[in-house]
């Protein structure tokens, strides 16, 4: 029996000896290999971990104790490690472990996450609960050095520095997020690295002082000075011990010896603490180690090889074509420039990075920032596109409304991953953005229906001078014909894909194709049904669609977001000051009032009722219940 086949809990690692432990390391990663393979998932971050999770649990007793991952994508060893294992093949797919810490899920998951930079102010939270509560836990946040470059993690470290709770707070540094790391702190940080001489030459004027008899103790104090400025000789900053925290570090994350005494020295310390541990993505695995973006989050692959399963589907992902066409309108206009918030490859921005490096800007995990760099530029003139998963857009609202729409500024927003994304669950899917930009003046939101509309969106966008908001979906297009020269969309106008006379289907986005399919299986069996693509969800056809209601059509509204405050919501409201809106003329078909776990889109579409023969069921019984 293997020791990774030993341990259920983490008192069961307790068990086992210290020196065992670079073995049950080593098991660790193979485990993860062989299962990421066969599942996909955030490989490289967890490889990375896998001594300094091992360490923090032998060193802490949770549910006890409290550990908040930050982001949570690293944290696979600590659930295969509290009691997870045996379940850990169900990774990621639907009813099964999932990706991120889920409270749900087990009492160890202390907090749950999903996006980046928000481990340090739910920690601080925890340990103020705590000693208010006049309890004795401890309480570590594990935070990446991306993830630092958030605004949001260094608010919660000045408070914590101000506050003086007995916080650990874990710096995992390993000079990547998704991508390569950038901005001032990834460098502050590499100087942190480089000169590592400080913590052990302080320790050695302290004990040198000390050990003079008599006056040692007085002279040590006397010496704080001195200490202080040869801190900042050799450590360029020292930021985190100015913010009031005892910084412990640069440690090498990939020794348990080390990593096991620096964690139980932390212990001791009554006030914030900070470690320092320098690891390496993808450690142990040879792909992953070259290609830690790549393996950041991977869909199955081949063990041997490290290569990717090819998807059966040859036609191009909307972010390639995104990409593609973005290259082509910059290559007709310099005045366009690209924002990333630490995502180039997941956005499809590596290529104009190459193309163009001075009118690229990858910002870091800073959303907020990104979206009000655009602001800036497109006040001066530029033409920026600020490319962003749908739900990290989420973190910019305030931005999105009041510095580029309050000022109508000429913004394109590039929302992918709209819609369900699948298996990495509730805190990825894309499904708010109609909601929560629809309410915002100026704002102009596209949703194409296939990759070819894509194209021809982004190129009407810039043409547009105004806000925009275009969304798309994760994954590879339908197949759709691209125009070398695409047609401009005509603003605010729909597009009657299929004629009905009983009824038509309303499909925001590449759910026209469902609803084409579910069209024609309705009128197969005697119903006239047509298709409407919305295009726009704001500004949207009105004048169309009050004149299908008052040529005696029913409509049904089929949105893959959520239906408050979704596009149906608002058609709705539009269309009852018409007077013509019963219940039995108008259905809305989407989400309803609740987070989406992970899946698979297809088994998360039939479990929300969202598939053909659901919609088809659903449309015949609205039918048949008004005739």
């Amino acid at each position: 029996m293997s020791l990774l086949e030993t341990i259920n809990s983490p008192a069961d690692l307790k068990k086992i000896a210290k020196e065992d432990l670079h073995k049950l390391a080593q098991e660790l990663r193979d485990f993860l290999v062989s299962n990421v393979a066969k599942t996909g998932g955030h490989l490289a971050p967890n490889l990375g971990v896998v001594e300094l999770t091992l360490a923090l649990h032998y060193i802490f007793s949770t549910p006890e104790d409290k550990i908040v991952w930050d982001v949570g994508h690293q944290a696979y060893v600590h659930k295969i490690i509290t009691g997870r294992r045996q379940d850990f093949h169900t990774l990621r797919q639907y009813q099964g472990v999932c990706g991120f810490p889920n409270r749900k899920e087990s009492v160890h998951d202390a907090f749950g996450t999903g996006h980046s930079s928000t481990s340090i102010s739910a920690a601080l939270g925890m340990a103020v609960a705590r000693d208010l509560q006049a309890e004795d836990y401890n309480v570590v946040a594990v935070i990446g050095d991306g993830a630092l470059t958030g605004g949001m993690a260094l608010e919660a470290l000045n408070s914590a520095g101000d506050m003086a709770r007995r916080l650990i707070v874990v710096l995992n540094d390993n000079e990547m997020s998704i991508a390569k790391n950038v901005g001032a702190m990834s460098e502050y940080l590499f100087r942190m690295r480089t000169a590592p001489t400080y913590s052990r030459i302080k320790r050695d004027v302290e004990l040198i002082l000390k050990g003079i008899p008599t006056i040692g103790d007085r002279l040590a104090r006397t010496a704080e000075r001195v200490k202080d400025s040869l801190k900042y000789l050799l450590v360029p900053g020292m930021l985190f011990e100015d913010l009031g925290f005892t910084y412990i570090g640069p440690v090498d994350g990939h020794n348990l010896e080390n990593l096991l005494l620096v964690l139980e020295e932390a212990k001791k310390i009554n006030g914030p603490v900070l470690v320092h541990a320098i690891t390496c993505k993808g450690k142990g695995y040879k792909p992953a180690e070259l290609n830690p973006d790549k393996f950041h989050g991977i869909s199955p692959f081949c063990v041997q090889t490290g290569e990717k399963l090819l998807s059966a589907n040859p036609a191009p992902t909307y972010t390639e074509v995104f990409s593609n066409t973005l290259l082509e309108i910059a290559q007709q206009d310099s005045k366009v420039v690209a924002i990333t918030a630490a995502m180039p490859d997941g956005t499809g921005l590596r290529a104009f990075s190459k193309a163009f490096p001075t009118r690229f800007f990858d910002v870091g995990i800073a959303e907020q920032h990104a979206v009000t760099l655009a602001a800036g530029m497109a006040a001066q003139g530029l033409k920026p596109v600020v490319a962003l998963y749908s739900t990290f857009a989420q973190r910019a609202y305030d931005q999105i409304l009041h510095d580029i729409c309050l000022q109508n500024l000429p913004v394109v927003i590039a929302l992918d991953r709209a819609g369900l994304v699948g298996d990495d669950g509730a805190t990825h899917h894309g499904v708010f953005d109609m909601s929560f930009l629809g309410h915002i003046p100026n704002m102009t939101i596209m949703a194409p229906k296939d990759e070819a509309e894509l194209r021809a969106m982004l190129f009407t966008a810039f043409s547009l001078a105004r806000p925009v908001a275009i969304r798309y979906p994760r994954g590879n297009g339908e197949g759709a014909q691209l125009e070398l020269v695409p047609k401009q969309v005509p603003l605010g106008k729909a597009e009657i894909l299929k004629t009905g006379e009983q009824l038509m289907l309303v499909a925001v986005g590449n759910v026209s194709y469902l609803a084409l399919e579910a069209a024609k299986q309705l009128t197969d069996s005697g119903f006239s049904c047509g298709v409407v693509n919305v295009r726009y969800v704001k500004p949207f056809d009105q004048e169309l669609f009050l004149q299908l209601i008052a040529q005696g059509k029913k409509l049904v509204v089929l949105e893959e977001g959520i239906l408050a405050g979704g596009f149906g919501s608002n058609l709705l409201a539009c269309l009852n000051k018409s007077q013509q809106i019963t219940k039995h003329n108008f259905l809305q078909i989407g989400i309803d009032d609740k987070f989406v776990p992970h899946g698979s889109k297809e088994l998360l579409y039939t479990s929300l009722n969202l598939d053909v023969a659901s919609l088809v069921a659903r449309v015949r019984k609205f039918i048949e219940d008004g005739a």
